[in-house]
């Protein structure tokens, strides 16, 4: 192979639960406007697509808002996440196994979210994942959101040349791998809102210490597909 594969990741739902600290900066924000707080079941429920549509789904929760309402509370959010986004957030068990494996075994590593890009940074950071990825790109770093394919594309074009596989929890990071045209893997553990079988991909895991070998058949590196988890 004469460029190394790509492998890129979503973050949340998928290397990291983060709804926790969402959820407390969802509650910090409704406060603020005198609502009810939401549960951490709906939090989870509105993750995907990012933080305007969060912060829209959660004040849609409790009575809508108008525009200046709106403007007010995203900048609220915005303030309070990005000030405490990792206190509760856990990383998924074998999470910096695989990156470890998927790099040794010779892949460039990307992650792409919707996520800010600056919060995404600190909680790689903070979680000492941040040696792992060569690119990132959040959902402000090209004025693009998944699914739109641009943010993927972007971020492999920022790694090399070869094979690209994109890995993800979600009903949109399975669209935006399809728009780019890139095999997927589906982390079933995440913040799916439907049943696996009706979210297109590759393959499918639920155990971290799985992906290499999926990875590996995605990418076109093991012509042998791990017998149990293909589509």
């Amino acid at each position: 192979m004469t460029h190394p594969p790509r492998i890129i990741f979503d973050l949340d739902g998928t290397l990291v639960d983060s709804a926790p600290d969402l959820h407390a900066a969802a509650n910090v924000t409704l406060a603020a406007l005198g609502r009810e707080d939401v549960s951490l079941s709906q939090v989870k429920a509105f993750i995907g697509n990012g933080i305007i549509k969060l912060v829209e789904r959660c004040l849609d929760a409790t009575g809508g808002a108008d525009p200046r309402t709106f403007d007010a509370a995203l900048a609220k959010f915005q303030t309070a996440y990005e000030a405490d986004p990792a206190t509760l957030t856990t990383v998924y068990p074998g999470v910096r196994g695989a990156l470890t494996d998927l790099c040794a075994a010779g892949f460039a590593m990307g992650l792409c979210t919707n996520k800010p890009e600056a919060p995404a940074r600190d909680i790689l950071r903070r979680f000492g994942l941040a040696q792992y990825f060569d690119a990132v790109v959040g959902g402000d770093t090209i004025g693009a959101l998944k699914p739109d394919p641009a943010p993927l594309l972007a971020c492999g074009e920022k790694l090399s040349d070869g094979p690209m596989v994109y890995v993800g929890d979600s009903e949109t990071d399975a669209a935006t791998a399809r728009a780019a045209q890139a095999p997927f893997l589906l982390f079933t553990k995440g913040y799916r809102k439907t049943a696996v079988d009706q979210i297109a991909h590759q393959a499918v895991f639920d155990q971290f210490e799985k992906l290499e070998g999926l990875a590996r058949w995605a990418a076109g590196m093991d012509q042998e597909a791990p017998s149990d988890r293909i589509a």
